[in-house]
């Protein structure tokens, strides 16, 4: 069998001990690091500073190279890496739609508290897969200068017109709960992944009449707590800036 056989053949086999777990994680990773990317090259555009401008670009940049080696690792597995992201377009896309900023400092604190939650819980996830997964998951949510950049605008932003730390202490909060909903929703189509939760993929019968294409309650259940164990990382970030929860 020629080497070009050989890797085709072991791709089903490896995608396979990986998980149907483990291809969800880092198929929605993927979706969520390749919008991260468009969403914030689009902010650099509106920022009031070339400092910013160049800041947000270098960001958008990081988060281009993380969907790539994302991307790459779907392919070892032998997945499709379209496919793999396909099923989290919708809810990722209603996600941001719901949570369109209105602001060049709401786009600030959207990059830093509303993607940071959700970073929070894919990590979660992941400690929950194989080693390898961990380190690629731990390695493409490093924030790349994010926090203290982000931090930084909105103190500075508060301390000109205090009155700004009222509203935008409301819109993070409800970026925390549509994060919270986002999450539930995505689990709830997606059983493997809700299933990493419970130490690995569930086992479905193929074709089976009884093949159950839903996450369990109980699944449910602990992505909700799981989020609810992320309140103190939330808390950090929100006083990094100055604003209250």
């Amino acid at each position: 069998m020629s080497e070009q056989q050989t890797s085709a053949a072991a791709g089903p086999a490896a995608a396979s001990a990986a998980g149907a777990g483990v291809i969800d994680l880092l198929g929605l990773l993927a979706y969520a690091r390749l919008v991260a990317f468009f969403r914030l090259a689009g902010d650099a555009e509106l920022a009031p500073t070339l400092a910013g401008k160049g800041q947000l670009a270098e960001i958008a940049v990081s988060e281009q190279a993380n969907y790539r080696r994302l991307h790459d690792r779907l392919r070892e597995l032998g997945a499709d890496p379209e496919e793999a992201m396909r099923p989290f377009v919708v809810p990722l896309d209603a996600w941001h739609a719901r949570t369109e900023p209105q602001s060049w400092l709401e786009s600030l604190v959207k990059a830093y508290v509303g993607d940071g939650i959700a970073d929070d819980f894919y990590r979660r996830l992941a400690e929950l897969a194989d080693l390898e997964t961990q380190a690629l998951v731990r390695d493409t949510l490093v924030e790349s200068g994010r926090a203290e950049f982000v931090a930084a605008q909105v103190r500075a932003a508060i301390a000109d017109d205090p009155r700004l730390a009222g509203r935008l202490s409301l819109w993070a909060r409800r970026l925390v709960g549509e994060a919270l909903s986002q999450a539930q929703s995505v689990a709830a189509r997606r059983p493997d992944l809700a299933a990493l939760l419970g130490g690995g993929a569930r086992e479905s019968a193929e074709g089976g009449a009884g093949a159950d294409d839903t996450a369990q309650p109980g699944d449910l259940a602990m992505v909700s707590r799981m989020f609810a164990d992320l309140t103190d990382a939330h808390t950090a970030r929100l006083e990094a800036m100055g604003l209250s929860g």
